[in-house]
């Protein structure tokens, strides 16, 4: 049924949420046939996570406690955004186990329409096989593995007992595993760096968190974390709407993110500007360099458009969110890594570099036109430029190509595995009319929540903004 309902032309835009394997399936369908306007259809695809929650030596430990078990375990750890790997610097670790050990013993299973009941069923008997494999073959790698044990009422359902399993890194899981399973690693303080790269690794980037009371701590994690929405000082799970957009990037999802000022927009062909335009000191300076190397070369016009990219791109936006009293939250935009130039002509190659630069990403040069262009820039630009392969470059995509070269790209792009790759076209009609590429889809969303009635108040949005 979704297949033919997403290969059917009266679709003209897909917004999913599920795994990343559906979602790939879902793109690589899209990938069949182009819009009425003769653009890609629109996906927005919101998939799962290994999201990590970091706690220091700095902590309040009931509170963390209380924290990792809603975040863990709530909804039998059936949500997106629930904590999957718990990070404790070693100094507290002993301590906080024994203390998750202690709680995970009070937590009642049974029927969820009972109101004393803190952990129901897992969605399917299929899921519970997923993840009693899971947890055996864990045990035989030799990871110690905690869990209450099952009431006997509970025994013939779809149940699974709150679980707690050691591991020693992140790369020790190579999925998600969805469902009311905890991974607990400890850390050294002098660790947390490699840590961040090794949580970043995963591939995944939805949700994740930290607790201290250090704001140098919270700046290094705020910063460091490469996922969509980061909580300090609280749990990982319950987004609110209005306060913090939610979606995450890589093998996580698309963006833009649900509730964000970007999600109808990435529904329409064009969208009114309606933040302030990045001021000539905002601007990055490959972007000004481009700029000055055209006007050097007598390419004035191009040199104007590629000086107007900036009033399009929304590079390093902030806004603070309303929330309630005792917490804060910022909805920020940053660079996204690699932006594929798809080009077949000079002048739509030279415009897609200027937009990858005014988003602070690197340009990837792909398409006959963009081999060409690479060779004539200057010396300082190729540093932030690459040649590519449009089958495998890119975490986003822009092109002018148009009709059956279009559809090959966007098979090439779709038969890619790992993250999910949005393809950005604007035909050469569009091009000559003096419209931009959508610039605000070069870019990361972030959501920072803070809770700033721990830790005496002391995490302020200062240290990470």
């Amino acid at each position: 049924v979704g297949a033919a309902l997403t290969a059917h032309p009266l679709v003209a835009g897909v917004l999913f949420t599920g795994s990343t394997e559906v979602a790939r399936h879902i793109q690589r369908a899209l990938a069949k046939r182009l819009g009425a306007d003769g653009a890609p259809i629109p996906l927005i695809a919101e998939t799962g996570g290994q999201n990590a929650l970091i706690v220091d030596s700095s902590a309040l430990a009931e509170q963390v406690v209380a924290d990792v078990i809603a975040s863990a375990f709530d909804s039998a750890g059936q949500r997106c955004s629930a904590a999957r790997v718990l990070c404790l610097q070693e100094d507290i670790a002993d301590r906080t186990i024994a203390m998750l050990r202690a709680a995970m013993a009070e937590l009642k299973i049974g029927s969820p329409d009972r109101l004393s009941t803190d952990i129901g069923p897992v969605i399917s008997m299929e899921a519970k096989r997923n993840l009693e494999g899971h947890i055996a073959a864990m045990r035989e790698r030799g990871f110690p593995v905690h869990a209450p044990s099952l009431p006997e009422d509970c025994e013939d359902g779809v149940f699974v007992a709150p679980t707690l399993i050691e591991i020693d890194a992140v790369g020790d899981l190579t999925r998600e595993v969805f469902g009311p399973v905890l991974h607990v690693l400890r850390y050294r303080r002098d660790g947390l760096a490699p840590l961040l790269d090794q949580i970043n690794s995963s591939g995944y980037g939805l949700t994740g968190g930290a607790h201290s009371r250090i704001d140098a701590t919270i700046a290094l994690i705020s910063e460091g974390l490469s996922v969509g929405n980061i909580y300090i000082n609280r749990n990982i799970i319950g987004a609110v709407v209005g306060s913090q957009p939610f979606g995450g990037h890589a093998l996580s999802g698309t963006g833009p993110k649900a509730g964000g000022p970007l999600y109808l927009k990435r529904l329409l062909g064009a969208a009114p500007a309606d933040w302030p335009p990045l001021s000539e000191s905002q601007r990055p300076s490959a972007l000004r360099e481009l700029v000055a190397w055209l006007a050097d070369s007598g390419r004035d016009g191009l040199a104007r458009r590629c000086g107007e990219v900036a009033a399009h791109s929304r590079l390093g936006a902030a806004i603070e969110m309303p929330g309630p009293v005792g917490e804060r939250n910022l909805y920020r935009l940053g660079s996204c890594g690699t932006a594929l130039c798809h080009a077949a002509s000079d002048e739509t190659a030279i415009v897609q570099l200027a937009c990858a630069f005014a988003t602070g990403n690197r340009a990837a040069l792909g398409g006959p036109a963009g081999i060409k262009l690479f060779e004539t820039l200057p010396a300082r630009l190729r540093e932030e430029t690459a040649l590519a392969d449009e089958a495998t470059s890119g975490d986003v995509v822009m092109t002018d190509a148009e009709g059956e070269a279009l559809l090959a790209l966007l098979a090439k792009v779709a038969a890619r595995e790992g993250p999910i790759v949005s393809v950005h076209a604007l035909s050469r009609a569009g091009f000559d009319r003096g419209e931009i590429w959508p610039c605000d889809f070069l870019l990361i969303e972030q959501s920072v929540t803070i809770n700033t009635t721990a830790a005496g108040g002391n995490a302020s949005l200062m240290s990470i903004g």
